[in-house]
């Protein structure tokens, strides 16, 4: 019965994996990203020492902002109905046949 519940998980997530690749989206508003620049060299970072030459601050800052707004977006996702049953299974037992090597007395004696 034990080895049910990963097999029941197994086909949840797949029914939901289906039922999110089946999305239909259609987006509302438009929203723009902002440029980013990266730049650097590949390889190994030079090894430095950084010693403080003195203490440091932050400014005062006053900020003013207006809230933004995210993109609106309606979303039409497909309906999956997932259940599950509960069934007994008789697993075989295997017969096994191990042949031991012969006692040849206390161990380390030749």
């Amino acid at each position: 019965m034990k080895k049910m519940k990963p097999i029941a998980t197994i086909f949840a997530a797949s029914a939901v994996a289906i039922g999110m690749t089946a999305c239909d989206v259609d987006q509302t508003a438009e929203l723009e990203m902002p440029n980013i620049d990266v730049e650097g060299d590949a390889g190994k970072l030079p090894d430095i020492d950084v010693t403080v030459a003195e203490e440091g601050r932050l400014p005062s800052v006053d900020v003013d902002a207006q809230g933004g707004q995210l993109p609106k977006f309606d979303v039409d996702v497909a309906e999956v109905d997932v259940t599950t049953k509960t069934k007994t299974i008789e697993v075989p037992v295997p017969e096994i046949d191990i042949k031991m090597p012969k006692d040849d007395g206390p161990a380390g004696k030749e």
